[in-house]
């Protein structure tokens, strides 16, 4: 069934990428971004062209999700235009390389900012329609650093992206007798494919970050990265994530796994994860709330 989809932060990366599977299985899909008009203009244009050239609805919307008033805005937009809103995708991030001593606090707020407290704005905006409606689905962007491997000097987005998944497991929760799933998709480190190693902040205490640099954890920057890029087979590819996404939209209402990991590096995150999910089933069960594991289904 065509649903009206939203995909934050679909710019580059896994929300471009995602967007456009998702157009091309059928659905309309507002690729949400900020600086339309701006920075992210060539990107509108570049959605715009592949909408025309494959015969999809892909569409673009300005939002910036470290903005109250752009994520209502567009929310609002894509209501109005397409009359429902049926999947939220929360993807938006960014990634910081880095000893976590040589981030200043403001850093580590932006960071938490836009990979945490963006989803708030978003859910904020858009789950009113979704409760009207009585149906519904979250899609959560996590990352296997949450629970899995956790190699240094990648603190900041580690840390925010713990919060958001634990974001994600208690809204879950709350959403399911209004009719709305979850599920949290978990990619491993992606190396290639996207923007994000290339993209990522560096500490602004440049001093700081130098002392590591000449003293015992000299090098250690080069050899975290060549490690991960080492572990990550040579088939690995980013669209996997957007074809998991995709599979799990055009599941059956009640049938969409909480979570899905795709992890080519297999770094133990699933493992983790399932005992951690487990425990959370059966505690709900054991305080006697075991319907909220399951999306109720409204009229």
């Amino acid at each position: 069934m065509q649903q009206v989809i939203v995909v934050t932060g679909a710019s580059s990366g896994f929300g471009a990428l995602t967007a456009r599977a998702l157009a091309d299985a059928g659905h309309i899909v507002y690729a949400g971004m900020r600086e339309t008009t701006g920075r992210n203009a060539p990107q509108v244009a570049k959605a715009a062209a592949y909408a025309t050239e494959h015969k999809v609805d892909l569409r673009t919307v300005e939002l910036d999700v470290a903005s109250d008033a752009s994520v209502d805005a567009g929310i609002a937009a894509i209501i109005a235009e397409a009359g429902r809103l049926d999947v939220v995708m929360h993807n938006a991030g960014h990634m910081s390389f880095g000893p976590a001593e040589a981030f200043t606090p403001e850093q580590f707020a932006a960071l938490y900012d836009i990979n945490v407290l963006s989803t708030q704005r978003v859910n904020r905006a858009a789950l009113p329609q979704l409760r009207r409606q009585g149906r519904g689905l979250l899609v959560w962007v996590s990352s296997s650093s949450a629970r899995g491997g956790t190699p240094p000097y990648l603190s900041p987005y580690f840390a925010a992206k713990a919060a958001m998944d634990s974001l994600a497991v208690s809204y879950a929760g709350e959403l399911t007798r209004w009719g709305i799933e979850t599920s949290i998709i978990v990619p491993g480190a992606f190396t290639k494919g996207t923007n994000h190693f290339a993209h990522s902040g560096t500490p602004a205490d440049q001093a700081r970050a130098a002392e590591y640099d000449a003293g015992p954890y000299a090098g250690l920057a080069e050899r975290a990265l060549k490690g991960l890029a080492a572990l990550e087979p040579r088939d690995a590819d980013a669209a996997e994530v957007a074809r998991a996404i995709v599979q799990v939209v055009d599941m059956p209402f009640g049938k969409r796994p909480f979570r899905v990991h795709v992890d080519p590096s297999q770094d133990g995150a699933e493992i983790v994860n399932g005992v951690a999910d487990r425990v959370r089933a059966e505690l709900l069960r054991r305080i006697g709330l075991e319907d909220i594991l399951m999306p109720r289904i409204n009229g």
